[in-house]
């Protein structure tokens, strides 16, 4: 059991990893140039939510789908991923990590099944299309499906936080109280 939770870890750990300069850059963007930054700058602020909100999820899908397989996978984790992602307001981290893994998963059985079939000549459009309509059906099913129950997971996951925060397992000395947002 705790060889499966170390391996599982390791893999999640192996999606952001890769992106840890994009993290550090969303970082510095925003404690420089938010309305409490250092510097605050209205314009400059305003690229610290589509980071938070699209850039940062969507390169964690594409490390998770890489992972599984290579380029292909990369590119099917990070549409299954927008699909999520634009179903609501919030960041979909949890959304991104599922989405990326499953999707190149998804890609390299989608590849298997076509693998000897392809006529000669036809390959690079045949895994064009099936790229394509993979990823198109993979997007509308995280929109509709897959982002309501991260959605879920989430308002789970901050309501447990907020217990134990509200009974003290967290001390947070020095530090104004505050409540973790609800989402809807």
């Amino acid at each position: 059991m705790k060889e499966q939770v170390q391996k599982f870890g390791r893999s999640l750990s192996a999606m952001v990893m890769p992106n840890i300069s994009i993290f550090i850059a969303w970082g510095l963007i925003t404690a420089l140039f938010i309305p409490t930054g250092w510097l605050p700058n209205e314009t400059l602020n305003q690229i610290v939510g589509p980071m938070q909100r699209f850039l940062l999820p969507i390169l964690i899908a594409y490390s998770g789908g890489k992972m599984v397989y290579d380029h292909r996978g990369g590119i099917i984790g990070t549409a299954f991923a927008i699909g999520i992602i634009a179903g609501t307001e919030t960041s979909m981290f949890i959304g991104a990590m599922i989405a990326g893994p499953l999707g190149g998963w998804l890609m390299k059985k989608t590849d298997q099944l076509l693998d000897g079939k392809i006529p000669n000549g036809f390959e690079m459009l045949v895994n064009n299309f099936s790229a394509g309509i993979l990823g198109a059906i993979l997007a509308c099913l995280g929109c509709a499906f897959i982002q309501p129950l991260c959605t879920g997971l989430t308002q789970i996951l901050l309501v447990g936080v907020n217990w134990l925060v509200e009974r003290k397992f967290f001390i947070f000395d020095g530090l104004p109280e505050m409540k973790l947002p609800i989402y809807h």
